[in-house]
């Protein structure tokens, strides 16, 4: 069972990251929001967006490696 909840998470990351990179100004609202103090950019959200894919690949190969033991 805690395979599917870390799977859940790797989905979710690589979620917001292919919508990071594909519509940055629908998710700059929510960066807005989320960042309140600074004010977010196209720059921002295509980082953020990068850094969840890179994070959903490396949950990815740690669930991979857990099966595997």
């Amino acid at each position: 069972m805690s395979h599917m909840v870390q799977l859940l998470v790797v989905q979710l990351s690589f979620v917001f990251g292919v919508a990071g990179l594909l519509w940055p100004e629908k998710l700059v609202a929510v960066f807005d929001v989320l960042m309140f103090p600074w004010p977010a950019t196209h720059k921002l959200v295509r980082v953020n967006a990068w850094v969840a894919l890179c994070l959903a690949v490396l949950l990815l190969l740690a669930v991979l490696a857990r099966l595997h033991v």
